[in-house]
């Protein structure tokens, strides 16, 4: 009667969708290492919920002024919920290993989505910045 889920493949994996709304799992993959992130993502219809599993993330969260991008990161715990509010320009950086679950609106990830490419500026920020929170943790590659 209790069905139970593990998924150990790296990616995003929305597993468990139901009427208006899905659990998935994301786990570490290229895209999310704090040296290749070039964009960040908004949904207009949702929030997003972050759960940690294992190993170690940033949340970035951000304002987009008239082009000018301004982060907030936040470095995950284990056990800990973040809710990314609808409407707010955001990502993660993973490390290797590292694995989350994420819940919001079912098919979010098919249709509520909007990119913003970040700059070399930007990127060259971000990734600083990310990389000192990880230095805090002792993850930095």
């Amino acid at each position: 009667m209790i069905e139970s889920y593990k998924i150990l493949e790296n990616g995003y994996h929305p597993f468990l969708i139901r009427d208006g709304w899905q659990v998935a799992q994301l786990n570490y993959m290229p895209e999310q290492d704090m040296d290749n992130i070039k964009r960040l993502d908004i949904h207009h219809l949702t929030d997003e919920v972050f759960i940690l599993l294992k190993g170690n993330a940033v949340l970035i969260s951000a304002t987009i002024d008239m082009g000018t991008v301004t982060f907030e990161l936040t470095l995950m715990e284990p056990g800990i919920t973040y809710n990314v509010p609808q409407g707010t320009w955001h990502n993660i950086a993973m490390t290797e290993g590292c694995q989350t679950i994420i819940v919001e609106k079912s098919n979010t990830h098919i249709s509520d989505f909007e990119h913003f490419e970040l700059s070399e500026v930007c990127i060259e920020d971000l990734k600083n910045k990310v990389g000192l929170l990880f230095e805090t943790v002792g993850k930095v590659k």
